[in-house]
């Protein structure tokens, strides 16, 4: 069996892949208070200690207004604990596999980004993701999956959990009419991420997002209809319309084509919250 490493095993995404793992795999998921990324001596002696044969790093820091306040906080989960496990996974001779996120870009292409687009970050958040793809990539052999809008797992926390868990209790939800993203079931990251293990495609940065681009407003009209919600009170807005203290990228859908001519198709959005909401995490 192999030997698989995950942390930030406690979250939506690290909790799926440590699930999905288990069995075929000998996976030992660490969350935040079993190691502390930003102690680089505790993580070289854990990946040491482990020998693990991938090192998945499923931990962030999320928060993307409280990341333009705190920025050092950002900077340390996002980038500097990265730059340890990196450098852990080198000593050990594992691979690392890392998550980056569409915020690294600014939201000017008007059509699906691709892993050669420079990367422009908007926020203090975007900036911290970007200089963790560049650490994770220090490490030879690693891969970056850039997902984005994650939904599905436990706890189910995302913008698309909270949508449909508003439209089941009967309640207004305001959906944004003018963002553009690729939204990604958990359980399909974890899917294309074993499969990545299995396959081993040339290493580098990869787009994992469910295919298909869309708008906020689209996927809440979705769910209305798998729901059979028809009195849902969908209230659209504008970005514009909202006040935030971090910039978001408008159009930050992504193309999972890379991926997908490594041998590993992704399902449309669709497809993912039809299963999501039939789905017991």
């Amino acid at each position: 069996m192999t030997r698989v490493l995950v942390t930030g095993a406690a979250g939506q995404l690290g909790s799926t892949l440590a699930a999905h793992l288990a069995g075929r795999h000998d996976v030992t998921a660490l969350t935040r208070r079993e190691l502390e990324l930003t102690d680089a001596d505790a993580v070289l002696e854990a990946v040491s200690s482990l020998r693990p044969e991938f090192v998945i790093n499923c931990a962030a820091y999320n928060d993307v207004e409280a990341a333009e306040e705190s920025p050092q906080a950002a900077l340390s989960a996002n980038a500097l604990a990265v730059q340890a496990l990196s450098h852990a996974a080198t000593a050990a001779g594992a691979t690392l596999i890392h998550y980056g996120t569409d915020f690294i870009f600014d939201g000017s292409a008007g059509r699906p980004y691709v892993e050669s687009d420079e990367p422009r970050p908007l926020s203090a958040y975007g900036l911290s993701k970007l200089l963790g793809e560049w650490f994770a990539l220090e490490s030879p052999g690693a891969y970056v999956l850039r997902v984005e809008s994650l939904f599905g797992g436990r706890p189910a926390k995302s913008s698309l959990d909270k949508i449909v868990a508003a439209i089941r209790r009967g309640e207004p939800v305001r959906v944004f009419v003018d963002r553009t993203i690729t939204p990604t079931f958990v359980h399909d990251i974890a899917a294309a991420t074993e499969q990545l293990m299995a396959t081993r495609p040339s290493p580098g940065i990869y787009h994992c997002v469910n295919s298909g681009p869309t708008t906020w407003l689209h996927i809440a009209e979705e769910i209305v209809r798998l729901l059979g919600a028809s009195n849902a009170q969908l209230v659209p807005v504008k970005s514009t319309d909202v006040q935030l203290r971090a910039r978001r990228p408008i159009y930050c859908a992504l193309s999972n084509e890379k991926l997908e001519q490594a041998g590993i198709a992704m399902p449309t959005w669709q497809n993912a919250v039809t299963r999501a909401l039939t789905t017991n995490d």
